[in-house]
């Protein structure tokens, strides 16, 4: 059985420290689209798909120092609040 390996405290070399997110991290994909186009519906389709990838990259570079990725983290959760936000609006102009 692998030995679980604890989180780094030291702080990423500026080389190897990712490029801050980018704003169309935040903006959901279209979640009609999304959900759309797979075969079978799925509670696990994503809009934020790419937030969420990008965010679990940053903490593999970093040796999993969550203190490093904040910034993707944020990026995250403004993309599911923005998803929410634009579920309910859909929601409210359907009735």
């Amino acid at each position: 059985m692998a030995t679980q390996v604890p989180p780094s405290k030291d702080p990423m070399p500026a080389s190897r420290r990712p490029k801050p997110p980018t704003k169309d991290l935040e903006a959901p994909q279209d979640y009609k689209e999304v959900f759309g186009s797979r075969s079978a519906p799925s509670k696990f389709a994503d809009p934020c798909e790419a937030a969420s990838r990008a965010a679990l990259d940053c903490l593999e570079r970093a040796h999993y120092n969550r203190n490093e990725c904040m910034d993707f983290f944020k990026a995250y959760r403004e993309c599911k609040k923005n998803w929410i936000e634009q579920r309910k609006t859909d929601r409210r102009n359907a009735t």
